[in-house]
């Protein structure tokens, strides 16, 4: 015989046995009821596992990122107004370029603008520039950084709350 139909023939056996095993295994999920309980048990098992790996990964997420605002508190910020200036345009500019890197870098280029917010004169218009142009988690990781710190105003206004049931966060 050629090697082409011993290769056909070959290749035609396999996906004869693979349509057998699907045939075989639509069958007992339809029909086997055991079969179908273990299949639901082995889906909750996966699901429950990696629903615990997410809460980890976040876990470990809240970690860094206190340990990073931690660390920025204690660095220290600049006082002075051009300070200040050179400070911020330098946090960005590192921020965005770490925004290129990847998701691995997300904590650091956080931080990198959550210091840039904290000298920034108005930051209420920061953040919705930093709403219009950050990445969605690294927005995410920094609205977390702004939650955890009350030295940033973040509400609407500076007059009386409004009666429209409104929590007043950006």
């Amino acid at each position: 015989m050629r090697t082409s139909v011993v290769v056909a023939l070959s290749v035609g056996t396999v996906a004869t046995g693979l349509l057998a095993y699907a045939i075989y295994f639509d069958h007992r999920r339809r029909n086997d009821p055991n079969f179908r309980k273990a299949l639901r048990r082995e889906h909750r098992r996966q699901a429950k596992a990696a629903k615990e790996e997410a809460e980890a990964q976040g876990a470990l997420q809240r970690e860094a990122i206190k340990a990073a605002m931690a660390e920025a508190k204690e660095e220290g910020f600049p006082t002075d107004a051009e300070e200040k200036e050179t400070f911020f345009m330098s946090e960005v500019s590192r921020g965005e370029q770490l925004c290129q890197e990847g998701p691995e870098s997300a904590v650091e280029a956080a931080l990198c603008f959550y210091k840039a917010l904290k000298v920034y004169p108005q930051p209420r218009s920061l953040i919705s520039i930093y709403d219009n142009t950050v990445p969605k988690p690294i927005l995410d990781i920094l609205a977390e950084m702004i939650a955890s710190d009350p030295s940033i105003p973040v509400g609407l206004g500076d007059g009386p709350p409004s009666d429209s049931g409104a929590a007043g966060v950006e």
